[in-house]
């Protein structure tokens, strides 16, 4: 299995890879759903200071892919979003090739719909272009468009991370103004959204010097020949190099191209349909649509299992009580006998004849044997009687 993360995150596969850090597909335990975990590599203060700055945004748009939460782990931090399989809009010409008109103002009326929430919250993006614009996996239907990757987002006013002669960006996608040193406004970010516009309709990275030696040369130079002339109109108010000429909310330049779109017409029945596929492929083994697929784990008891005492033998038990045999008994004051009941029914009647008469006065009195004759005295014993007598006589007249 993947890494586990903070206790909580299961690094699946590495599914993308930005300035500052890697991006997993990872499993979120407490709630049960997969999400993209990008995974800071360095850790000096600027670094650490612009991923404060993006794990601190909330913008809740179906058209954006803000952090959710983040985490820490000794010396590694990471923070999470929404997956989005669907790929860039880098890829998407990588596959196609320049993209019908039609096609194009629905991307852009989402792009611009998202970027409409950022600017509400008073951030400016500063790096936007087709790699950080991702795509929902539709198939193909309607597509789905998500602005992602604020790593060097900054709200208005906040002190810069970095040099004033430095340009925080990618090459070819700057607006004049940012090539000057000037501040970071939502201009710049239209700008932006101009030139990944041209970038969609002609297949090609646009050459951003050349378009403003143009747009200096002849004011609004006319179309490329890729581009209908309706939708032209729109781009043109969003690359202009003054950016007191551009157009100043993200809001207004959707009103401008959604009255474009009615001068297009319907689309052409031999525009090619475009699929969004999963870009991501599927999950490693030991993953699941449910999450992890861990086997199954035998609870153990709370006690351990002791085999049960023997049964004690099993007694008979008697259907029926059977009655005690009756035994004659006699009254020692010579009354007449009487039966004992059995001692398991109750005495019928009350108690038995005998005992309910009165006891007698007196107790009888056992029986004298008869008188005999008087004892005899033995003739040796008064023979010796009398001698004894006379001696002492005899002995008082001596004296």
């Amino acid at each position: 299995m993947g890494e586990l993360f903070a206790g909580r995150y299961e690094l699946v596969d590495p599914i993308g890879r930005g300035g500052v850090g890697a991006v997993w597909r990872a499993w979120d335990r407490r709630r049960r759903r997969y999400v993209a975990a990008k995974v800071l590599q360095q850790s000096d203060a600027h670094t650490l200071l612009r991923f404060v700055r993006e794990q601190g945004l909330r913008i809740d748009h179906p058209h954006v892919v803000a952090p959710m939460s983040w985490a820490a782990d000794d010396d590694k931090v990471l923070f999470t979003m929404d997956v989005v399989s669907g790929g860039s809009l880098a890829h998407l010409i990588g596959d196609y090739g320049p993209l019908p008109p039609h096609y194009v103002c629905v991307l852009l009326d989402q792009l611009l719909s998202g970027l409409a929430a950022v600017h509400a919250e008073g951030v400016v993006h500063r790096d936007i272009k087709p790699a950080n614009v991702l795509l929902e996996a539709t198939g193909t239907g309607r597509p789905h468009v998500r602005l992602s990757d604020f790593g060097i987002a900054m709200r208005k006013g906040e002190p810069r991370l970095t040099d004033t002669n430095f340009v925080m960006g990618t090459p070819g996608y700057f607006a004049p103004e940012q090539m000057l040193g000037d501040e970071p406004d939502f201009p710049a970010d239209l700008y932006a959204v101009g030139l990944t516009a041209l970038y969609l309709l002609t297949g090609r990275k646009p050459d951003a010097e050349a378009l403003v030696e143009r747009f200096a040369e002849h004011g609004t130079p006319g179309a490329p020949d890729e581009v209908p002339e309706p939708l032209w109109h729109v781009i043109a108010g969003l690359l202009q190099p003054d950016p007191g000429l551009r157009f100043r909310t993200a809001t207004g330049a959707r009103k401008a191209l959604a009255a474009a779109v009615e001068m297009l017409g319907p689309p052409g029945a031999d525009e090619e349909p475009i699929e969004v596929f999963d870009q991501l492929g599927p999950l490693p083994a030991g993953f699941g649509p449910d999450g992890p697929q861990r086997p199954a784990q035998p609870v153990p008891p709370l006690l351990p299992a002791y085999p049960p005492p023997p049964a004690p033998p099993a007694s008979p038990v008697p259907q029926t009580l059977q009655p005690v045999p009756t035994r004659a008994y006699t009254s020692p004051y010579g009354q007449q006998p009487y039966e004992q009941q059995p001692v398991h029914q109750p005495l019928a009647g009350g108690l038995p004849q005998p005992l309910q008469q009165p006891l007698p006065r007196s107790l009888p009195q056992p029986a004298r044997p008869p008188a005999g004759p008087p004892a005899k005295v033995a003739v040796p014993v008064l023979i010796v009687a009398l001698l004894c007598l006379g001696i002492g006589i005899w002995a008082l007249s001596a004296g």
